[in-house]
């Protein structure tokens, strides 16, 4: 926290890579590695549909963290005796300490470990994404979607670093402010590129080109948060997602493709944040609203044009043990 109340992410990441060349030591084998998520986390939810939209299930297996953590780390809570079964582990901070015994910054998801050694190899969630598009393409499924065309890098990453400065991260910069100054400031960039985005969206059906891109995957697992937790959780509170006309079109449109809402489960999301959040929600009492089934509600963004896999094929079914349970069940 900055002494003017801002919040500050740290960004300090285990910066490793996993490359076909294995530049960094850690060459792309399918089987090795085991990709950890929670289902709560907007960062981890990146890389969740990213495997998903390239095929990597079969090759990059994937251990889920429960919604609730205290202070040491994420753990395995939801699984059978409380242990990553691939892992052996109860909490993801064993991974990090094999690691690095000393390591001092945060416990973060996603994170990828080495599943023979049991250690982290990079937590960097911005550079996971895109190393699953780019360096594991002899492991992806046939129709798997270029997410990060060069013809489209520089205004993919325009955009997509407004997105993450003002939305992604803006968010919790108002969540997690101190002082009403920090708020203010928060707030305003918060819906002044709310209302860029709005506008942006309101002729064209993907933020970058007419496919969907890393852009997309990064605006969305915001998006899908807003009404259940940001709006009010984080007083991110001028209008709903369901009030923004653009924006909740796309927010469906891309719900509605596979590997995207496949990905969600509301009740985890709603948990962790209202739950771990003592100082903001400190009953921990969490919501039962919003209704989510409006998620499949028709959108029309189809009359937009666009394709959303380029020359590409929508992903098959996940996998059972990686299914989330159908809207308005939880």
């Amino acid at each position: 926290m900055a002494g003017d109340g801002e919040y500050e992410r740290d960004r300090n990441y285990l910066t490793t890579r996993i490359t076909a060349d294995g530049r960094d030591g850690f060459p792309v084998e399918p089987g090795r590695y085991r990709l950890v998520i929670a289902r709560a986390c907007p960062w981890a939810n990146r890389a969740a549909i990213v495997r998903r939209l390239v095929g990597l299930e079969d090759v990059l297996s994937m251990g889920i963290a429960g919604p609730v953590h205290d202070e040491r780390s994420w753990s395995f809570h939801l699984d059978p005796d409380g242990r990553d079964p691939v892992l052996g582990i109860e909490r993801l901070q064993e991974a990090f300490f094999r690691r690095d015994p000393g390591y001092a910054r945060g416990i973060t998801v996603p994170a990828i470990v080495d599943v023979p050694t049991g250690a982290v190899v990079t937590n960097d969630f911005a550079r996971i994404t895109l190393d699953l598009g780019s360096q594991w393409t002899a492991h992806q499924r046939e129709g798997a979607p270029e997410l990060y065309p060069e013809k489209w890098r520089d205004e993919i990453d325009d955009v997509a670093e407004k997105v993450y400065r003002d939305v992604n991260n803006g968010v919790y910069k108002c969540g997690f402010a101190s002082s009403q100054e920090a708020y203010d400031k928060a707030y305003r960039r918060l819906w002044d590129r709310l209302e860029w985005l709005e506008e942006r969206l309101g002729n064209r059906r993907y933020l970058v080109g007419d496919t969907i891109t890393e852009a997309d995957v990064r605006l969305f697992t915001t998006l899908v948060r807003f009404d259940a937790v940001y709006h009010g959780h984080f007083k991110c509170n001028r209008r709903k997602l369901t009030e923004l006309p653009a924006l909740w079109g796309y927010a469906r449109d891309l719900f509605q493709t596979p590997g995207f809402g496949d990905t969600i489960d509301f009740e985890q999301i709603k948990r962790h944040y209202y739950v771990v959040h003592r100082d903001i929600n400190p009953t921990g009492i969490v919501p039962l609203g919003p209704d989510p089934r409006n998620w499949l509600s028709a959108h029309g963004r189809e009359e937009l044009g666009g394709r959303p896999f380029g020359d590409g094929t929508p992903p098959g079914p996940p996998p059972p043990s990686e299914r989330v349970p159908p809207l308005g069940t939880g």
